[in-house]
């Protein structure tokens, strides 16, 4: 009866984990969907609210439609917003508005850094931006990060990179390293590549990777 049993036990167990391996993907995708989705319909409530005089009742009458019509309002706004600033004209008042932004002292610092943020993650993979592997928590254990800067350190002159180490499965919160170098080891992972390996756990992840430093290090800017 024993051996039965645990026959069962384990086939259990497979099967469930093989359910959530197959489900999990489709789970986390649904989150990601339906924070996007939920945030743009709360952008857009302001503006249904606006236009309820305007618009037929039996368009607002389940609160989906409102909900749908909230998030094609807030995507028509985002699209408009983004041709404008596209122009000359709308390149200058947007210039301006963040010059008055810069006037205030904490919120300088924070659009500050979210907008240097996203414009490191919408441009192309150069020089100084690319994913890297770290000694970290310990040498000998690497982490991927992505080297977002270059500089030099003013007592020796001596090149040290800023590197940012996502947390694996939750990568929205992350570490910022200092370190010299010569200590960063450059991959040949694309974003992509990176961004899979971290959302998953390594469980996807390229056949090969690049671990060793080579032996004249990462190489200096500009070479």
């Amino acid at each position: 009866m024993k051996p039965v049993l645990a026959h069962l036990m384990r086939s259990l167990q497979r099967n469930i984990l093989a359910g959530i391996i197959t489900i999990g993907p489709l789970f986390v995708t649904w989150l990601v969907f339906s924070w996007v989705l939920g945030s743009l319909a709360r952008a857009g409530e302001p503006v249904v609210v606006l236009l309820r005089p305007f618009l037929p009742n039996r368009l607002l009458a389940e609160p989906w439609m409102q909900a749908v019509l909230a998030i094609a309002l807030t995507l028509i706004v985002l699209y408009i917003l983004g041709r404008l600033t596209s122009l000359v004209i709308g390149r200058q008042v947007f210039n301006l508005f963040e010059a008055l932004l810069e006037r205030l002292p904490f919120v300088a610092k924070v659009y500050t850094s979210v907008r240097q943020l996203l414009d490191t993650m919408m441009t192309k993979k150069d020089a100084s931006q690319r994913v890297v592997l770290v000694d970290f928590p310990i040498p000998g254990q690497r982490s991927v990060g992505f080297l977002t800067r270059t500089m030099t350190d003013a007592t020796t002159g001596a090149k040290i990179a800023a590197v940012l180490l996502p947390n694996a499965i939750n990568p929205t919160s992350a570490f910022l390293q200092i370190l010299p170098l010569e200590r960063v080891v450059e991959t040949d992972l694309t974003m992509e590549q990176a961004m899979s390996l971290l959302l998953t756990g390594g469980a996807v992840a390229p056949e090969k990777i690049r671990f060793s430093a080579a032996r004249e290090g990462l190489g200096r800017p500009g070479d």
